[in-house]
Protein backbone atom coordinates (compact mmCIF):
# COMPACT_ATOMS: atom_id res chain seq x y z
CA UNK A 1 0.00 0.00 0.00
CA UNK A 2 1.38 3.42 -0.97
CA UNK A 3 1.08 6.18 1.62
CA UNK A 4 1.69 9.71 0.45
CA UNK A 5 4.00 12.08 2.30
CA UNK A 6 1.18 14.35 3.45
CA UNK A 7 -0.58 11.49 5.24
CA UNK A 8 2.67 10.52 6.99
CA UNK A 9 3.16 14.08 8.14
CA UNK A 10 -0.43 14.24 9.42
CA UNK A 11 0.05 10.97 11.32
CA UNK A 12 3.27 12.30 12.82
CA UNK A 13 1.58 15.50 13.92
CA UNK A 14 -1.29 13.53 15.49
CA UNK A 15 1.17 11.32 17.38
CA UNK A 16 3.02 14.35 18.71
CA UNK A 17 -0.24 15.93 19.87
CA UNK A 18 -1.22 12.72 21.63
CA UNK A 19 2.16 12.53 23.35
CA UNK A 20 1.77 16.15 24.38
CA UNK A 21 -1.65 15.49 25.89
CA UNK A 22 -0.34 12.44 27.75
CA UNK A 23 2.39 14.67 29.14
CA UNK A 24 -0.24 16.92 30.69
CA UNK A 25 -2.52 14.27 32.22
CA UNK A 26 -1.57 12.92 35.66
CA UNK A 27 0.24 9.56 35.63
CA UNK A 28 -1.93 6.91 37.35
CA UNK A 29 0.65 4.10 37.17
CA UNK A 30 1.09 3.89 41.00
CA UNK A 31 -2.64 3.21 41.38
CA UNK A 32 -2.52 0.45 38.76
CA UNK A 33 0.55 -1.32 40.07
CA UNK A 34 0.47 -1.03 43.89
CA UNK A 35 -2.34 -2.39 46.07
CA UNK A 36 -0.97 -0.73 49.20
CA UNK A 37 -0.73 2.63 47.45
CA UNK A 38 -4.39 2.28 46.46
CA UNK A 39 -5.28 1.73 50.12
CA UNK A 40 -3.21 4.70 51.28
CA UNK A 41 -4.74 6.80 48.51
CA UNK A 42 -8.30 5.83 49.48
CA UNK A 43 -7.72 6.42 53.20
CA UNK A 44 -6.04 9.76 52.50
CA UNK A 45 -8.93 10.88 50.27
CA UNK A 46 -11.72 9.99 52.69
CA UNK A 47 -9.95 11.40 55.76
CA UNK A 48 -9.13 14.72 54.08
CA UNK A 49 -12.70 15.10 52.89
CA UNK A 50 -14.06 14.92 56.42
CA UNK A 51 -11.22 16.88 58.01
CA UNK A 52 -11.52 19.79 55.60
CA UNK A 53 -15.25 20.00 56.24
CA UNK A 54 -14.55 20.11 59.99
CA UNK A 55 -11.87 22.78 59.58
CA UNK A 56 -14.43 25.07 57.97
CA UNK A 57 -17.01 24.20 60.62
CA UNK A 58 -14.55 25.04 63.42
CA UNK A 59 -13.84 28.49 61.97
CA UNK A 60 -17.51 29.20 61.28
CA UNK A 61 -18.56 27.98 64.72
CA UNK A 62 -15.85 30.10 66.39
CA UNK A 63 -17.07 33.16 64.53
CA UNK A 64 -20.68 32.39 65.46
CA UNK A 65 -19.77 32.04 69.14
CA UNK A 66 -17.44 35.05 69.41
CA UNK A 67 -17.60 37.30 66.33
CA UNK A 68 -13.89 38.03 66.89
CA UNK A 69 -11.03 37.75 64.37
CA UNK A 70 -8.62 37.20 67.26
CA UNK A 71 -10.69 34.33 68.69
CA UNK A 72 -10.82 32.66 65.27
CA UNK A 73 -7.08 33.16 64.78
CA UNK A 74 -6.38 31.59 68.17
CA UNK A 75 -7.56 28.25 66.79
CA UNK A 76 -4.25 28.29 64.95
CA UNK A 77 -2.33 29.39 68.05
CA UNK A 78 -3.41 26.40 70.14
CA UNK A 79 -2.12 24.07 67.42
CA UNK A 80 1.43 25.42 67.39
CA UNK A 81 2.95 23.60 70.38
CA UNK A 82 1.37 20.19 69.58
CA UNK A 83 2.53 20.53 65.97
CA UNK A 84 6.15 21.24 66.92
CA UNK A 85 6.46 18.70 69.73
CA UNK A 86 4.50 15.81 68.26
CA UNK A 87 5.60 16.43 64.67
CA UNK A 88 9.26 15.96 65.53
CA UNK A 89 8.54 13.09 67.92
CA UNK A 90 6.25 11.43 65.38
CA UNK A 91 9.07 11.59 62.86
CA UNK A 92 11.41 9.80 65.26
CA UNK A 93 8.78 7.13 65.97
CA UNK A 94 8.24 6.59 62.24
CA UNK A 95 11.87 5.42 61.97
CA UNK A 96 11.57 3.23 65.07
CA UNK A 97 8.13 1.54 64.98
CA UNK A 98 5.85 -0.15 62.48
CA UNK A 99 4.48 2.82 60.56
CA UNK A 100 1.19 1.09 59.78
CA UNK A 101 0.40 0.60 63.47
CA UNK A 102 1.10 4.24 64.31
CA UNK A 103 -1.05 5.44 61.41
CA UNK A 104 -4.00 3.30 62.55
CA UNK A 105 -3.94 4.33 66.21
CA UNK A 106 -3.76 8.01 65.33
CA UNK A 107 -6.64 7.62 62.88
CA UNK A 108 -8.78 6.07 65.62
CA UNK A 109 -7.90 8.94 67.97
CA UNK A 110 -8.86 11.53 65.36
CA UNK A 111 -12.23 9.83 64.96
CA UNK A 112 -12.75 10.14 68.73
CA UNK A 113 -11.99 13.87 68.55
CA UNK A 114 -14.63 14.31 65.84
CA UNK A 115 -17.12 12.61 68.16
CA UNK A 116 -16.22 15.06 70.96
CA UNK A 117 -16.79 18.03 68.64
CA UNK A 118 -20.19 16.55 67.83
CA UNK A 119 -21.09 16.26 71.52
CA UNK A 120 -20.13 19.89 72.20
CA UNK A 121 -22.07 21.14 69.17
CA UNK A 122 -25.13 19.19 70.34
CA UNK A 123 -25.29 21.04 73.67
CA UNK A 124 -27.98 23.70 74.13
CA UNK A 125 -25.18 26.27 74.53
CA UNK A 126 -21.96 25.03 72.89
CA UNK A 127 -18.80 26.24 74.64
CA UNK A 128 -15.79 27.82 72.95
CA UNK A 129 -13.05 26.27 75.10
CA UNK A 130 -13.65 22.69 73.85
CA UNK A 131 -12.95 23.90 70.32
CA UNK A 132 -9.49 25.05 71.39
CA UNK A 133 -8.78 21.90 73.39
CA UNK A 134 -9.97 19.45 70.75
CA UNK A 135 -8.20 21.38 67.99
CA UNK A 136 -4.94 21.03 69.94
CA UNK A 137 -5.44 17.27 70.48
CA UNK A 138 -6.32 16.73 66.82
CA UNK A 139 -3.17 18.57 65.79
CA UNK A 140 -1.09 16.41 68.15
CA UNK A 141 -2.52 13.21 66.63
CA UNK A 142 -2.13 14.50 63.08
CA UNK A 143 1.47 15.49 63.79
CA UNK A 144 2.21 12.04 65.19
CA UNK A 145 0.61 10.32 62.20
CA UNK A 146 1.71 12.38 59.23
CA UNK A 147 5.46 11.54 59.23
CA UNK A 148 4.65 7.81 59.18
CA UNK A 149 2.15 8.34 56.36
CA UNK A 150 4.54 10.43 54.27
CA UNK A 151 7.49 8.11 54.91
CA UNK A 152 5.40 5.09 53.85
CA UNK A 153 4.80 6.25 50.28
CA UNK A 154 8.33 5.42 49.01
CA UNK A 155 7.82 1.92 50.50
CA UNK A 156 4.71 1.15 48.45
CA UNK A 157 5.76 2.54 45.03
CA UNK A 158 8.94 2.26 43.01
CA UNK A 159 11.45 5.12 42.86
CA UNK A 160 10.54 6.06 39.30
CA UNK A 161 6.88 6.45 40.35
CA UNK A 162 7.49 8.81 43.29
CA UNK A 163 6.71 12.03 41.42
CA UNK A 164 3.57 10.46 39.95
CA UNK A 165 2.52 9.23 43.41
CA UNK A 166 3.04 12.71 44.89
CA UNK A 167 0.93 14.23 42.11
CA UNK A 168 -1.85 11.66 42.64
CA UNK A 169 -1.95 12.30 46.39
CA UNK A 170 -2.03 16.01 45.66
CA UNK A 171 -4.87 15.47 43.18
CA UNK A 172 -6.76 13.49 45.81
CA UNK A 173 -6.14 16.17 48.42
CA UNK A 174 -7.37 18.90 46.10
CA UNK A 175 -10.55 17.06 45.18
CA UNK A 176 -11.23 16.21 48.84
CA UNK A 177 -10.62 19.80 49.91
CA UNK A 178 -12.96 21.17 47.26
CA UNK A 179 -15.75 18.79 48.20
CA UNK A 180 -15.05 18.95 51.94
CA UNK A 181 -14.75 22.72 52.27
CA UNK A 182 -17.71 23.43 50.02
CA UNK A 183 -19.96 20.97 51.81
CA UNK A 184 -18.55 22.00 55.19
CA UNK A 185 -19.29 25.67 54.51
CA UNK A 186 -22.85 24.89 53.44
CA UNK A 187 -23.60 22.51 56.30
CA UNK A 188 -21.94 24.71 58.94
CA UNK A 189 -24.25 27.57 57.92
CA UNK A 190 -27.30 25.33 57.82
CA UNK A 191 -28.20 23.03 59.50
CA UNK A 192 -25.07 23.81 61.59
CA UNK A 193 -21.62 22.56 62.64
CA UNK A 194 -23.10 19.44 64.24
CA UNK A 195 -23.91 17.96 60.83
CA UNK A 196 -20.30 18.50 59.73
CA UNK A 197 -18.90 16.71 62.77
CA UNK A 198 -21.15 13.72 62.08
CA UNK A 199 -19.70 13.58 58.56
CA UNK A 200 -16.14 13.82 59.88
CA UNK A 201 -16.59 10.99 62.39
CA UNK A 202 -18.02 8.77 59.64
CA UNK A 203 -15.08 9.55 57.36
CA UNK A 204 -12.58 8.34 59.97
CA UNK A 205 -14.52 5.08 60.36
CA UNK A 206 -14.36 4.47 56.58
CA UNK A 207 -10.67 5.37 56.49
CA UNK A 208 -9.88 2.88 59.24
CA UNK A 209 -11.51 0.21 57.11
CA UNK A 210 -9.00 0.87 54.32
CA UNK A 211 -6.05 1.05 56.71
CA UNK A 212 -6.99 -2.31 58.26
CA UNK A 213 -6.05 -3.95 54.93
CA UNK A 214 -2.72 -2.18 54.57
CA UNK A 215 0.35 -4.41 54.62
CA UNK A 216 3.06 -4.19 57.33
CA UNK A 217 5.41 -1.21 57.23
CA UNK A 218 8.16 -2.19 59.70
CA UNK A 219 10.83 0.18 60.95
CA UNK A 220 13.52 0.73 58.29
CA UNK A 221 16.89 -0.98 58.50
CA UNK A 222 19.78 1.35 59.29
CA UNK A 223 22.86 1.69 57.14
CA UNK A 224 26.04 -0.10 58.19
CA UNK A 225 27.69 1.70 61.08
CA UNK A 226 24.65 3.81 61.93
CA UNK A 227 22.86 3.58 65.24
CA UNK A 228 19.25 2.52 65.38
CA UNK A 229 17.02 5.57 65.59
CA UNK A 230 15.75 6.43 69.03
CA UNK A 231 12.50 8.09 69.93
CA UNK A 232 14.30 10.69 72.02
CA UNK A 233 16.31 13.82 71.45
CA UNK A 234 19.21 11.95 69.83
CA UNK A 235 16.99 10.62 67.05
CA UNK A 236 15.57 14.07 66.38
CA UNK A 237 19.01 15.71 66.31
CA UNK A 238 20.38 13.22 63.78
CA UNK A 239 17.58 14.12 61.40
CA UNK A 240 18.13 17.85 61.92
CA UNK A 241 21.89 17.46 61.36
CA UNK A 242 21.25 15.74 58.06
CA UNK A 243 18.81 18.46 56.95
CA UNK A 244 21.28 21.19 57.94
CA UNK A 245 23.83 19.82 55.47
CA UNK A 246 21.34 19.93 52.59
CA UNK A 247 20.74 23.56 51.45
CA UNK A 248 18.10 22.43 48.97
CA UNK A 249 16.10 20.83 51.79
CA UNK A 250 16.45 23.84 54.08
CA UNK A 251 15.44 26.14 51.24
CA UNK A 252 12.33 24.09 50.46
CA UNK A 253 11.30 24.16 54.13
CA UNK A 254 11.85 27.91 54.52
CA UNK A 255 10.13 28.87 51.25
CA UNK A 256 7.00 26.96 52.20
CA UNK A 257 7.11 28.23 55.79
CA UNK A 258 7.29 31.82 54.52
CA UNK A 259 4.37 31.27 52.13
CA UNK A 260 2.08 29.88 54.82
CA UNK A 261 3.15 32.14 57.71
CA UNK A 262 2.82 35.42 55.84
CA UNK A 263 0.08 34.65 53.33
CA UNK A 264 -2.26 32.04 54.81
CA UNK A 265 -5.74 33.54 54.26
CA UNK A 266 -8.20 30.99 55.70
CA UNK A 267 -8.91 32.69 59.04
CA UNK A 268 -10.08 35.80 57.16
CA UNK A 269 -12.40 34.07 54.69
CA UNK A 270 -15.55 34.52 56.84
CA UNK A 271 -14.76 38.23 57.19
CA UNK A 272 -13.84 38.81 53.53
CA UNK A 273 -17.06 37.09 52.47
CA UNK A 274 -19.05 39.59 54.53
CA UNK A 275 -16.98 42.54 53.26
CA UNK A 276 -17.61 41.48 49.65
CA UNK A 277 -21.35 41.24 50.42
CA UNK A 278 -21.29 37.50 49.77
CA UNK A 279 -21.58 35.66 53.12
CA UNK A 280 -23.02 32.73 51.19
CA UNK A 281 -19.63 32.29 49.45
CA UNK A 282 -17.48 31.46 52.49
CA UNK A 283 -17.47 27.78 51.53
CA UNK A 284 -16.49 28.68 47.97
CA UNK A 285 -13.56 30.70 49.30
CA UNK A 286 -12.28 27.64 51.14
CA UNK A 287 -12.82 25.52 48.03
CA UNK A 288 -11.31 27.90 45.45
CA UNK A 289 -7.61 27.26 46.26
CA UNK A 290 -8.34 23.55 46.10
CA UNK A 291 -9.92 24.01 42.68
CA UNK A 292 -6.70 25.60 41.47
CA UNK A 293 -4.69 22.85 43.10
CA UNK A 294 -6.88 20.22 41.44
CA UNK A 295 -6.31 21.77 38.02
CA UNK A 296 -2.55 21.96 38.62
CA UNK A 297 -2.26 18.35 39.78
CA UNK A 298 -4.59 17.00 37.06
CA UNK A 299 -2.31 18.54 34.42
CA UNK A 300 0.93 17.66 36.22
CA UNK A 301 2.38 15.29 33.64
CA UNK A 302 4.91 17.93 32.57
CA UNK A 303 6.35 18.25 36.09
CA UNK A 304 8.35 15.05 35.65
CA UNK A 305 10.49 16.85 33.08
CA UNK A 306 11.47 19.65 35.49
CA UNK A 307 14.77 18.95 37.23
CA UNK A 308 15.52 22.30 38.92
CA UNK A 309 13.15 21.68 41.80
CA UNK A 310 14.49 24.45 44.06
CA UNK A 311 13.90 27.15 41.48
CA UNK A 312 10.42 25.78 40.74
CA UNK A 313 9.52 25.77 44.45
CA UNK A 314 10.67 29.38 44.88
CA UNK A 315 8.73 30.65 41.86
CA UNK A 316 5.56 28.85 42.95
CA UNK A 317 5.80 30.15 46.54
CA UNK A 318 6.26 33.73 45.33
CA UNK A 319 3.31 33.36 42.95
CA UNK A 320 1.17 32.20 45.88
CA UNK A 321 2.04 35.35 47.84
CA UNK A 322 1.28 37.68 44.93
CA UNK A 323 -2.07 35.98 44.30
CA UNK A 324 -3.04 36.43 47.96
CA UNK A 325 -2.12 40.12 47.67
CA UNK A 326 -4.49 40.33 44.72
CA UNK A 327 -7.19 38.57 46.74
CA UNK A 328 -6.90 41.27 49.41
CA UNK A 329 -7.46 43.93 46.72
CA UNK A 330 -10.34 42.11 44.97
CA UNK A 331 -13.30 44.40 44.17
CA UNK A 332 -15.91 41.63 44.04
CA UNK A 333 -16.46 37.97 44.82
CA UNK A 334 -15.77 36.79 41.26
CA UNK A 335 -12.29 38.31 41.14
CA UNK A 336 -11.60 37.12 44.69
CA UNK A 337 -12.43 33.51 43.84
CA UNK A 338 -10.39 33.63 40.62
CA UNK A 339 -7.30 34.83 42.50
CA UNK A 340 -7.74 32.12 45.12
CA UNK A 341 -7.86 29.54 42.30
CA UNK A 342 -4.54 30.88 40.96
CA UNK A 343 -3.05 30.82 44.46
CA UNK A 344 -4.08 27.21 44.95
CA UNK A 345 -2.52 26.17 41.65
CA UNK A 346 0.78 27.79 42.60
CA UNK A 347 0.76 26.15 46.01
CA UNK A 348 0.08 22.74 44.49
CA UNK A 349 3.00 23.03 42.08
CA UNK A 350 5.24 23.95 45.00
CA UNK A 351 4.00 20.89 46.86
CA UNK A 352 4.61 18.53 43.94
CA UNK A 353 8.19 19.71 43.52
CA UNK A 354 8.84 19.62 47.28
CA UNK A 355 7.57 16.05 47.43
CA UNK A 356 9.73 15.00 44.49
CA UNK A 357 12.81 16.61 46.04
CA UNK A 358 12.24 15.03 49.47
CA UNK A 359 11.26 11.52 48.37
CA UNK A 360 14.03 11.02 45.84
CA UNK A 361 16.95 12.21 47.98
CA UNK A 362 16.31 11.24 51.62
CA UNK A 363 17.47 7.77 52.81
CA UNK A 364 14.73 5.47 54.13
CA UNK A 365 16.44 5.19 57.53
CA UNK A 366 15.94 8.95 58.00
CA UNK A 367 12.71 9.41 56.09
CA UNK A 368 10.47 9.46 59.15
CA UNK A 369 12.55 12.02 61.02
CA UNK A 370 12.85 14.24 57.97
CA UNK A 371 9.11 13.86 57.39
CA UNK A 372 8.69 15.31 60.89
CA UNK A 373 10.80 18.30 59.90
CA UNK A 374 8.81 18.61 56.68
CA UNK A 375 5.59 18.57 58.69
CA UNK A 376 6.82 21.63 60.57
CA UNK A 377 7.58 23.45 57.32
CA UNK A 378 4.11 22.96 55.83
CA UNK A 379 2.16 22.53 59.07
CA UNK A 380 3.59 25.21 61.33
CA UNK A 381 3.04 27.89 58.70
CA UNK A 382 -0.79 27.71 58.52
CA UNK A 383 -1.12 27.79 62.32
CA UNK A 384 1.26 30.74 62.60
CA UNK A 385 -0.43 32.28 59.56
CA UNK A 386 -3.82 32.23 61.24
CA UNK A 387 -2.36 34.05 64.24
CA UNK A 388 -0.64 36.66 62.07
CA UNK A 389 -3.67 37.21 59.86
CA UNK A 390 -6.08 37.55 62.78
CA UNK A 391 -3.78 39.81 64.81
CA UNK A 392 -3.00 42.18 61.93
CA UNK A 393 -6.65 42.31 60.87
CA UNK A 394 -7.70 43.17 64.43
CA UNK A 395 -5.61 46.38 64.42
CA UNK A 396 -6.02 47.24 60.72
CA UNK A 397 -8.47 45.52 58.33
CA UNK A 398 -8.76 42.05 56.78
CA UNK A 399 -7.78 43.51 53.40
CA UNK A 400 -4.59 45.10 54.74
CA UNK A 401 -3.68 41.87 56.52
CA UNK A 402 -4.00 39.90 53.28
CA UNK A 403 -2.16 42.39 51.06
CA UNK A 404 0.74 42.96 53.44
CA UNK A 405 1.10 39.23 54.08
CA UNK A 406 1.26 38.38 50.38
CA UNK A 407 3.99 40.94 49.75
CA UNK A 408 5.95 39.76 52.79
CA UNK A 409 5.73 36.21 51.45
CA UNK A 410 7.24 37.16 48.07
CA UNK A 411 9.97 39.15 49.78
CA UNK A 412 10.82 36.36 52.21
CA UNK A 413 11.15 33.84 49.36
CA UNK A 414 13.58 36.18 47.62
CA UNK A 415 15.64 36.38 50.82
CA UNK A 416 15.73 32.57 51.08
CA UNK A 417 16.99 32.29 47.51
CA UNK A 418 19.69 34.88 48.13
CA UNK A 419 20.81 33.26 51.41
CA UNK A 420 20.81 29.68 50.04
CA UNK A 421 22.12 29.69 46.45
CA UNK A 422 22.38 25.88 46.61
CA UNK A 423 18.59 25.78 46.88
CA UNK A 424 18.14 27.63 43.59
CA UNK A 425 20.91 25.69 41.82
CA UNK A 426 19.68 22.24 42.91
CA UNK A 427 19.07 19.82 40.06
CA UNK A 428 17.30 16.46 40.34
CA UNK A 429 19.92 15.03 37.98
CA UNK A 430 22.32 14.92 40.92
CA UNK A 431 19.76 13.45 43.33
CA UNK A 432 21.06 9.88 43.16
CA UNK A 433 24.47 10.89 44.44
CA UNK A 434 22.96 13.14 47.10
CA UNK A 435 20.85 10.27 48.42
CA UNK A 436 24.03 8.33 49.21
CA UNK A 437 25.29 10.91 51.70
CA UNK A 438 26.05 9.37 55.07
CA UNK A 439 23.15 9.24 57.53
CA UNK A 440 23.50 10.93 60.94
Amino acid sequence: MITNEGERQDDGGTSRRRRGLRGLVADVTPLRTSRDFRLVFASWTVTLFGSQASEVALLVQARQLTGSTVAVGLLGAVELVPLVVFGLYGGALADRLDRRRLIRWCEAGLGGCAALLLINASLPRPAMWPLYLIAAVMMALTALQRPSLDASVPRVVTRDQLTAAAALLSLSASASMIAGTTLGGLLATWPGPRAVYVLDAASFAVSLGFLSRLGPLPAPATADGDDAPSGGLGGLLSGLRYARGRPELIGSYLADLAAMTFAYPNALFPFMAVELHAPWAVGLMFAAPSAGALAASATSGWTGRVHRHGRAIALAAAAWGLAITGFGLAPDIGVALALLVLAGGADMLSGIFRGALWNTTIPDALRGRLAGVELLSYGLGPSAGQIRAGAVASVTTPRFSLCSGGLLCAGAVAVVCAALPGFVRYSARSASSTARWKVG
